[in-house]
């Protein structure tokens, strides 16, 4: 473990005590929580696979897919495993994006060569599996190679769907980690940009400044921030976006000169009663603004406006034998100009995945719920943003999630009983301002779940510690090595 991350665990450690941990308890909670490396023996004997021979393909090699095959190649040399993955550079820190949207960041603060960490003796393909053949354990790639498995684990993400926003149809889907030119000049000028593109988020940050420029000058600016219709990675992205603008404008010393709202399809501001409360009260704390229900349908880029679908329900006609009213959903179109947009895109399982015989009608692969085992095909496991789970999309689930897959398969592998369970924790560092972030935890009691005993809902110093400078050397040290 390098000289800065052992430092960055002991200003942690020194903030958790500030709390009124003692230093026992302080470690104590790391290790609970996960934050410490499980780098034992005994983690190693718990997936020990015997020894048999056997041929494992991941498809995907993100965070999710290199995790998990470091964690099987770490229970057993015997394994085969074999990553297909087409970008070179799929294993980044894409929690990293909001900071290069805001200027903490750099491009390359985030980006990482996927051959440097995959795990010894583990094959790399540099391909894209385009058809599924899961009767014959089978896939074939974009290069017509045709590769067989005993066990298959999916692991390849989510892409953002463009075409889904009238306005920025030509775009098509693609991937977080995707370059892509012409998505950059599409939006260059038009003042839109979303962090859920690597190259997007830098424009973001480029956009975020030229705004906050003319704000200076006197100028009253709108910023509009958008949250779609479907599942999307990192749920809470497109709120960490706001709050660090209303931060960078406070810093600027221009707040007064601009206006910030929220659009969210959902009928919620977040999913757990708690947190949603505790976000009510810092946006009306900031002079943030929100609207529910609001759908982006379009942006007229050239004249920088957001056009929305404001849908509500109303009462329609009286059932007698039900003795209730019909629910009708009503639509106004709703047109927004804006000076800084961030939207974030609809997102979708890709083509051949949703529409192979592994895929679902949504489109995510359908996994039972707890030991993320498909639920046609026994040889099969999925995890991370592709999986049909209910809660999920967001790095700290796949680092649950991972353990669950990697012991589940050796225990398919022994013909012995799935025993491992992912509860559908799921974890958002909600940044409230360059300094302080809300550690929304939560699973699938829809409550919250925190590591520490500190009241979760509370803004601290001590968990923007954890944000802004343990999550990434962790991922590089601990995930992305099968340990933590």
């Amino acid at each position: 473990m390098s000289e800065k991350l052992k430092k960055s665990f002991e200003l942690f450690e020194d903030a958790l005590q500030k709390e009124g941990l003692s230093r026992r308890d302080a470690i104590k909670m790391l290790a609970m929580s996960g934050l410490l490396a499980t780098t034992s023996s005994s983690a190693n004997t718990q997936l020990n696979a015997s020894g048999i021979k056997v041929k494992i393909v991941i498809v995907g090699g993100g965070l999710a897919g290199v995790s998990t095959a470091a964690r099987l190649k770490a229970a057993s040399d015997a394994l085969d495993i074999t990553i297909i993955e087409p970008n070179a550079n799929s294993v980044s820190y894409q929690a990293g994006n909001t900071f290069i949207g805001t200027g903490l960041y750099e491009k390359k603060d985030v980006m990482y060569r996927t051959q440097d960490f995959i795990p010894r003796d583990v094959e790399f393909i540099q391909d894209k599996v385009m058809e599924f053949f899961p009767d014959n354990n089978q896939v074939i790639t974009k290069n017509k190679q045709v590769i067989s498995y005993d066990f298959l684990v999916v692991s390849a993400g989510v892409k953002l769907d463009f075409s889904q926003i009238k306005g920025l149809e030509a775009l098509g889907d693609m991937y977080t980690l995707e370059e892509n030119e012409k998505l950059i000049q599409h939006l260059e000028g038009s003042g839109a940009s979303t962090v859920y593109n690597i190259n997007t988020a830098v424009q973001t940050w480029k956009n975020m400044q030229a705004s906050i420029e003319q704000a200076k000058q006197g100028k009253q600016i709108n910023a509009v921030f958008t949250h779609p219709h479907t599942a999307i990675k990192c749920g809470g992205a497109p709120k960490k976006i706001m709050y660090l603008m209303n931060s960078r404008l406070n810093e600027a010393g221009v707040r007064k000169n601009a206006d910030l709202t929220f659009y969210a399809n959902s009928g919620k501001m977040f999913v757990v009663k708690e947190y949603e409360d505790a976000i009510i009260k810092q946006y009306k704390a900031r002079n943030m603004k929100w609207n529910l229900k609001h759908n982006l349908q379009e942006i007229d880029l050239q004249n920088k406006v957001a056009i929305f679908d404001k849908f509500w329900d109303e009462k329609g006609a009286y059932d007698e034998d039900l003795e209730e009213y019909e629910m009708v959903t009503k639509h106004e179109k709703v047109e927004v100009p804006y000076d800084f947009l961030h939207f974030t895109p609809p997102m979708i399982a890709a083509p051949e995945i949703g529409n192979s015989p592994i895929g679902s009608s949504n489109g995510w692969v359908p996994v039972n719920q707890k030991t993320l085992q498909h639920v046609k095909y026994s040889n099969i496991f999925a995890l991370g943003d592709i999986a049909a789970v209910a809660l999920g999309k967001t790095g700290g689930s796949v680092r649950k999630q991972y353990k669950v897959v990697a012991e589940n398969l050796l225990a398919a592998i022994a013909n012995k009983e799935l025993t491992a369970e992912y509860d559908g924790y799921t974890v958002c560092p909600i940044i409230t301002d360059i300094g302080k972030v809300m550690l929304a935890e939560f699973d699938w009691s829809m409550k919250p779940t925190p590591s520490f005993p500190l009241d979760p809902t509370q803004e601290r110093y001590i968990w923007w510690i954890m944000k802004a400078y343990l999550l990434k050397p962790m991922t590089q040290y601990g995930m992305l090595r099968g340990k933590i």
